[in-house]
């Protein structure tokens, strides 16, 4: 049951997304439709009723598609901080545009994610902490069940 809905997120780049809060919105109410058909309503005193926000998310154990895409984007960003200089990658990912960025409030870059994500994790001095990839992993596990 939550295979199927953790492939939505592995199936379409997810390491990529920029997590606003209308997206994560529209996110989680898919998700939370499709785990009430999955999980059903409950039978309580007498009648049917559908299952709260609250019960859905003990039943999933706060392992929401959103914190889902946040583990891929941070194991992701772990791997190309890890990467060798001479790697495409990470000099595309190390590229800034000589251009400046536009007068008007700027908009959130994947970058500008991650880092919040990893301030949400309460992770001292990240730089040297993803070098070491196995802390890094377990690290980035507890943000499967972040609130």
């Amino acid at each position: 049951m939550w295979v199927f809905v953790e492939q939505i997120g592995n199936g379409y780049a997810c390491e990529t997304w920029i997590l606003k809060e209308t997206i994560t919105n529209r996110l989680m109410v898919f998700e939370r439709k499709i785990l009430r058909k999955i999980f059903g309503p409950t039978y309580e005193n007498g009648s049917w009723r559908i299952k709260t926000n609250q019960e859905l998310d003990k039943l999933i154990k706060h392992k929401n598609i959103i914190n889902f895409a946040r583990v891929q984007k941070l194991g992701w960003y772990g791997h190309i901080e890890r990467m060798q200089e001479t790697r495409m990658v990470k000099a595309i990912h190390a590229w800034k545009p000589i251009l400046k960025r536009p007068i008007r409030r700027p908009k959130i870059r994947c970058e500008d994610d991650v880092k919040k994500d990893i301030q949400r994790l309460k992770v001292p001095n990240w730089k040297t902490f993803v070098r070491e990839r196995r802390r890094w992993k377990e690290g980035v596990g507890k943000a499967k069940t972040l609130h």
